[in-house]
Parts: C-alpha cells; structure tokens; sequence
C-alpha cells in the first residue's frame, strides 16, 4: 500500500503461545513415552508447527494508506470512509456483543478489547460501518481522518 499512514498487525497475545507450547510438550511426552523418542519428537514437531502456522495465520494486519483502509482481506476506499470512532474497551465489547449490527463488516480479534467503528459512506454499500479491533484506536481514526475525503 502506498503512503502508509498507520499500519498495525495483530498478533496472538504471549500467553496463547505460551499454552501452544505447553500443549505441544504435553503432545510430545505423550506419543514419546509408550511409543519412543522418535515419534515423541515427531508428533512435537508436527503439533508444534500445525500450532504455531494457526497463530501466525491468526495475525491480521491494518493499514492505512493513499488506498483507503485495509483490515483483513478487505479494502475500504478513502471515499467511503466516514466517520470514525475510536471505542474503549467497555464500548467495543458492547458493539460486538448486543449492539452488533449483523450487517457489519467485523475484523474482530477476541484478545484486542478496543476498537474502532468507521461509518461506511457509500450509500450503495449495504454495510453500515466496519468494526476494526485494534490496540491502538485513537491512532488509527487519526490516521482514518487524514485520509478521508472532505
């Protein structure tokens, strides 16, 4: 993306890897101690590479730029931007949970407790706004401001 302005990627927080790992262990001990070294060490590395490719695989990335707003697979140009909102994390709970419009674009990531929410501009666009976890939400609608349209 050109002229990037925010860019943000969402990794898995340490304690996820931490269980991944102890999980991992357990999976290795397991198979090594009735079948042998060699198939413990095999299963470790099975489980430990199919565990740590679901991880990274989780980790989205946000980016503003010269091309609007890029959270996940989608692309929302600069022109339908609208208003954006940074969301605490008592807000974002709220607005994915009962005040969750189904119609909304969500990159929800469990483990990131703000957000912010963009009004979608278009008006051919059925989607009313897009719901962006993020750690840093007053950053990212900055970044959101400087790009949309006046």
């Amino acid at each position: 993306m050109d002229g990037v302005r925010y860019e943000e990627r969402l990794w898995a927080p340490t304690w996820m890897w931490v269980a991944a790992t102890l999980l991992t262990l357990t999976v290795g001990v397991a198979y090594g101690v009735p079948l042998g070294l060699r198939w413990g060490a095999l299963a470790f590395v099975v489980v430990g590479g199919g565990l740590a490719w679901l991880l990274i695989g989780s980790a989205t990335r946000i980016q503003v730029g010269r091309e609007g707003l890029a959270a996940g697979r989608a692309l929302l140009p600069p022109a339908a931007i609208g208003a954006a909102t940074p969301l605490d994390a008592e807000d974002a709970q709220a607005l994915r949970g009962p005040k969750c419009d189904a119609r909304a674009y969500l990159v929800l990531r469990g483990w990131v407790r703000t957000a912010v929410r963009v009004e979608v501009g278009d008006p051919a666009d059925p989607t009313p706004y897009w719901y962006v976890s993020t750690r840093r939400p007053e950053e990212l609608a900055a970044a959101l401001a400087e790009i949309r349209p006046t």
